[in-house]
């Protein structure tokens, strides 16, 4: 039995973050079915995706949510969950009567989840944004940038995915444990700009303890440093080079042909740009296979930059069944891994026919049937 089996979750239709939290609850056990929006709205990406990694061990319904029937189907949901998963912006779910106080009255026990951007509360409450805004405000897209250039949306990993729906799925595990102690549901407010915020708490130590300062891209960790770097071989693909601590730096040095005492000291940042230069000229010499096999094996830290289509080549990666082909294509294996009850990739279990979820509520094929003709469900 898998961690989460029993649980029931209704998750509302959304983009990355909302499906990206179900999806972590699925892998683990969850009965999480989706509310999905009827007709051309399903069009919207990452849901026009014929290959959904999101969707998988899912139920799907569409559902008119602008009906009292579409509602009236929701609330009954609700009173048969354990969790309600809601990606609007604050007053959306109250405007259509089924808001935290709503929910929580029809099941006391419901954990009601808000993943939104910005959070419930304050100025931008309302207000629309992406990845982007979030991690822009939260101070962490300033660190992606070389000393002298501006910042480069590290894609959509941090606010979205990272501070988003995986710390939402870990508040909803946190609720239901709580649950378990007092038998009482309770309300998440995930914000991304929340999570993304939370994400830097060592930068902010490191600012404390005058370890790092806020010219980006001269400091230990944010690319100022020759031994923390990304360099270019020679057929213009890359090596990640971590050799922070001095043991692994002496053998970075002796993989690289280099006698430290011809070297100024590792941690004065007054030289680094001069060291930084040697490494790339050095490592411009080998092609990124004859580096990754130079350094094989060895504790330098140093370790190829892999493109996704080549992630599932690497020993490495096959020894920890990173990915798995699963529905027809690659996509990333469960993480953690549990010894006893796993993580596992299930297809989606109704290939989008409600029948099986509304006679589960108790509802009738006449009313079914009705309810078809008048475009509650699709």
């Amino acid at each position: 039995m898998r961690p989460l089996e029993g649980v029931k979750v209704i998750e509302l239709s959304g983009l990355a973050p909302a499906p990206f939290c179900g999806m972590i609850l699925a892998d683990f056990g969850a009965d999480v079915t989706v509310i999905g929006r009827p007709s051309h709205r399903e069009a919207e990406i990452p849901n026009a995706m014929s290959r959904n990694p999101f969707e998988r061990g899912k139920r799907l319904i569409k559902l008119d949510l602008k009906t009292d029937a579409g509602i009236e189907i929701l609330k009954r949901m609700i009173r048969q969950s354990d969790v309600l998963l809601e990606p609007f912006r604050p007053g959306v779910m109250e405007g259509l009567g089924v808001g935290p106080d709503d929910a929580l009255a029809l099941n006391p026990g419901l954990i009601y989840a808000r993943l939104t951007g910005w959070g419930q509360e304050g100025p931008y409450a309302r207000m629309a944004g992406h990845d982007i805004n979030y991690i822009g405000l939260s101070g962490a897209l300033s660190l992606f940038r070389r000393k002298g250039e501006k910042p480069l949306p590290p894609c959509n990993l941090l606010g979205d995915f990272a501070g988003g729906g995986l710390l939402c799925a870990l508040g909803i595990l946190l609720a239901l444990i709580e649950r378990g102690r007092s038998g009482e549901g309770q309300i998440i407010d995930s914000a991304m700009l929340d999570g993304t915020t939370y994400l830097l708490t060592l930068f902010y130590g490191l600012l404390a303890n005058g370890l790092m300062g806020l010219e980006i891209g001269t400091n230990l960790l944010d690319g100022g440093a020759p031994f923390y770097q990304v360099y270019e071989t020679a057929d213009g693909k890359f090596m990640a080079v971590g050799a922070l601590e001095k043991h692994f730096y002496e053998k970075l040095l002796k993989e690289l042909g280099l006698d430290p005492a011809t070297l100024p000291p590792q941690n004065d940042p007054a030289y680094w740009p001069e060291t930084r230069d040697l490494f790339e000229k050095l490592f411009k010499e080998k092609t990124r296979e004859e580096w990754t096999a130079v350094f094989e094996g060895k504790d330098a830290c140093v370790t190829p930059v892999l493109e996704l289509d080549e992630v599932n080549l690497h020993p490495q990666n096959k020894g920890r069944r990173l990915l798995s082909y699963a529905n027809g294509y690659l996509q990333p294996s469960p993480a953690p891994k549990l010894s006893r009850t796993p993580g596992e990739i299930r297809e989606r279990r109704n290939s989008g026919d409600p029948r099986e979820i509304l006679l589960g509520l108790g509802y009738r094929d006449e009313t079914i049937k009705d309810f078809y003709s008048r475009g509650v469900i699709q």
